[in-house]
């Protein structure tokens, strides 16, 4: 932690918080919501969570995070601020230095020898350059390593792709399983804006001391159409720390063609176990006052779901991902049989090429990857100079 907080207190742009742990005039905007801001049905799902025995929490990214919060968002006055809005300033975008194309999609890396010298778009224009940084993401940037070359042996050869480097790239992939408990609303407390409201942190049984591996999070991302009340709110269960590992496959050479995503959801049978305590403490929370006095009925997994058995069925047949991929090309030292890059997001095995994006960490973060991201891009963007 107090290698990456100064980075991560360099990037953020908050009014709120402990001056020792939060930024004020990075690029990056960090608003707290409040109870205030959030649907009347949200600030019932806190007080009920609360009621539980959840801590409330004032600062997610303060020194404790056990507990319940309206969320913190990269939310200013309604719109979502991305990397592109925060960064890419009329100032930057003047730079004499940078081109931005727009509509460019990359078939693969460009080599001499084993000296990245450039991609290869799919349009057959090429793009010269010193240095290639990959930020494709964790499905993008290994499908166009493996294109390129680079990756598990034996597949690149079914592909009849020519092997550069042999290396494990999209062999552990990580996503947080997600799992939706959804609730239609009464009529007098339908609101549904703004769509995000609160979140939980907690741990289940199985957790170590210091791990938070299970959240649920309270929105209205939910069609109001399909609710019999046209209001709903869904506490969205998920296991923040899974110990399943999926993969990412090339369905073949054509950089058009979808690669094969295998997200291997409950392999470990612990990631179930600890997917139902979550779901089990949601539905206690929707049976807690005063969020139950908003509710009209269950909509998922429903009133006729009872018991463990039928809880499971439920949760298998309608799991979901989060939207949080990683560590398709995780980093690591020398002597990990499993790292892809270094600590600089360097290919191990070539020259002249780094990744920069989720797929370089080595395990999925217990929170939504996008801020982590951001921070891994701004450590190593000093590194790189």
């Amino acid at each position: 932690m107090g290698r990456v907080l100064p980075v991560f207190r360099a990037l953020e742009n908050t009014p709120a918080g402990d001056d020792a742990r939060r930024g004020r005039s990075g690029p990056f905007p960090i608003r707290q919501r409040t109870m205030e801001e959030i649907t009347p049905s949200m600030r019932t799902f806190v007080l009920a969570a609360e009621a539980a025995g959840l801590s409330r929490i004032a600062d997610f990214n303060g020194a404790e995070q056990h507990g319940v919060s309206p969320y913190p968002l990269n939310v200013v006055e309604g719109r979502r601020v991305n990397t592109g809005m925060a960064y890419l300033s009329e100032e930057v975008r003047r730079r004499p230095n940078l081109a931005i194309v727009g509509g460019a999609e990359v078939d693969a890396v460009l080599f001499d020898g084993r000296r990245a010298r450039g991609l290869r778009l799919l349009d057959g224009a090429t793009v010269e350059a010193g240095r290639v940084i990959l930020s494709a993401g964790a499905f993008g940037s290994p499908a166009i390593l493996m294109r390129s070359g680079i990756g598990p042996a034996a597949h690149l050869r079914d592909l009849d792709i020519p092997v550069l480097q042999d290396a494990p790239v999209g062999e552990r992939l990580k996503e947080h399983p997600f799992y939706y408990n959804v609730y239609a609303l009464k009529r007098e407390v339908r609101a549904m804006d703004p769509v995000a409201g609160a979140i939980i942190w907690t741990q289940s049984r199985e957790a170590a001391p210091d791990e938070l591996d299970l959240h649920i999070s309270g929105t209205h991302i939910f069609d109001p159409a399909q609710s019999p009340t046209g209001g709903a709110i869904v506490l969205a269960c998920s296991v923040t720390l899974p110990r399943s590992v999926g993969s990412v496959r090339l369905a073949s050479r054509d950089p058009r063609a979808m690669p094969l995503i295998r997200y291997n959801f409950f392999e470990d049978p612990a990631d179930l176990r600890r997917m139902l305590e979550a779901v089990h403490l949601s539905r206690r929370i929707g049976r807690t006052a005063p969020f139950s006095d908003v509710v009209a009925a269950e909509m998922y997994p429903g009133p006729d779901v009872r018991d463990d058995d039928a809880l499971r069925r439920a949760v298998l047949s309608a799991v979901d991902g989060y939207a949080h991929p990683t560590s398709s090309v995780p980093m690591g030292g020398r002597d990990d049989p499993w790292a892809v890059v270094d600590g600089s997001g360097a290919v191990r095995g070539v020259d002249g090429l780094n990744v920069v994006d989720a797929s370089i960490m080595p395990d999925i973060v217990s929170a939504p990857t996008n801020v982590t991201t951001i921070m891994l891009a701004e450590a190593i963007g000093r590194r790189l100079g």
